[in-house]
């Protein structure tokens, strides 16, 4: 499934169908769900500027440097960058000595790009790492780092529930395609646009549309299989001008 989804050819597949989306994943193809996470974090404004170092980082993970080694268990698994808010939560409390409260004050404070506040806060900040043996001017462009990413951060836990929808339908689409797209097609009913740009989808995958059938259609679009014929039946509700009543 995740060479699957590094292929690019995620059409209809949760968070990751964008053509952005596709051409970042065909770049980074993620090995492990923890890259699926953290692609869908990524691929925002702001944190896209971070894609570059992250793939780096992935390719070469023993090239990956930290300002300060308390950073290193933090920004590990994300490859030297800080990609979720969580992780600018960690650093406020591992660098600078932040409760989880005020380590939490600090990432609303920033998501919600209070200038004048988190100036204050880069003074309390910078003590902090101070006392933790942290050179002050590392301190200083790690509080900016954090400052520019975190209005666009988004949170793992988020991430980490899209990534795994993102994984169950890129498992289904990859496995039952026949299904799956008529599945995705009865998704759409009533719009063309994506009607149309879906069966184009299944003719790459060699699935005949075949169309409406007194006999075998239902309301919705159907799978069939024989004798390794795939086939998908039109949906009588794609249908203009068959009402529901009508169709049952």
């Amino acid at each position: 499934v995740l060479d699957y989804i590094g292929t690019g050819k995620t059409d209809g597949i949760f968070q990751i169908e964008s053509a952005g989306m596709k051409s970042f994943m065909k770049e980074l193809r993620p090995q492990n769900l923890e890259d699926v996470v953290a692609g869908i974090s990524l691929y925002r404004p702001g944190p896209m500027d971070f894609i570059p170092k992250y793939i780096q980082g992935k390719n070469h993970p023993d090239a990956v440097t930290y300002a300060c080694p308390q950073l290193e268990p933090i920004l590990k698994p994300s490859y030297g960058c800080i990609v979720y808010q969580e992780q600018v939560m960690q650093i406020c409390r591992t660098v600078a000595g932040y409760s989880l409260g005020r380590a939490d004050l600090v990432r609303r404070m920033m998501a919600k790009k209070k200038v004048s506040e988190m100036e204050k806060e880069r003074a309390v900040f910078l003590e902090g790492a101070e006392k933790n043996g942290v050179d002050r001017e590392a301190a200083d462009k790690l509080f900016d780092e954090m400052s520019s990413f975190a209005s666009y951060a988004f949170n793992k836990s988020h991430a980490a529930a899209y990534a795994v929808l993102a994984y169950r339908t890129a498992y289904l689409k990859a496995h039952y395609p026949c299904e799956y797209l008529a599945a995705l097609m009865t998704s759409v009913l009533g719009n063309a646009a994506k009607t149309s740009e879906y069966i184009s989808e299944c003719q790459r995958y060699g699935i005949r549309i075949l169309p409406p059938d007194i006999n075998e259609s239902g309301p919705d679009f159907r799978a069939y299989h024989n004798d390794g014929d795939k086939y998908i039946r039109f949906g009588l509700l794609a249908l203009k001008n068959l009402g529901e009543g009508f169709v049952k």
